[in-house]
């Protein structure tokens, strides 16, 4: 049964091409979206290439991978490098999901970049 009262989940993995820990975290990413998204059909997990969208990502600056962005609605709930287990993964996003009183993070350029992910990656 769908929650409605839950705002739309990003997960946004920023890695790099040339990155081999990211090119081996990729599969378990994979399998986190599966196990998550049957509880939350509608969210969204993106894989995004920091060179390639470096203009969208603009002025964050990425420095460790894999580096994971999850957010409700447009409301950013975590940034930053996470050890590559696809257990952690998946306990940060559901973590992020039940906490409902939680406001997240009040930083506008996170804020703003979620946003931007949401209207140029996922319109």
């Amino acid at each position: 049964m769908k929650d409605h009262s839950v705002p739309p989940l990003l997960v946004a993995c920023l890695c790099a091409q040339w990155c081999n820990v990211c090119e081996e975290y990729r599969s378990r990413f994979q399998q986190v979206q599966a196990a998550v998204m049957l509880d939350h059909p509608q969210a969204d997990f993106l894989w995004i290439d920091i060179e390639d969208e470096a203009d969208l990502l603009h002025p964050l600056d990425v420095e460790d991978f894999p580096t994971l962005l999850i957010a409700l609605g447009d409301q950013p709930h975590f940034l930053g490098p996470l050890t590559p287990q696809a257990q952690t993964l998946e306990r940060m996003i559901r973590t992020s999901v039940q906490e409902t009183g939680h406001t997240g993070l009040k930083d506008p350029a996170l804020q703003a970049l979620v946003k931007r992910i949401r209207h140029q990656l996922l319109a």
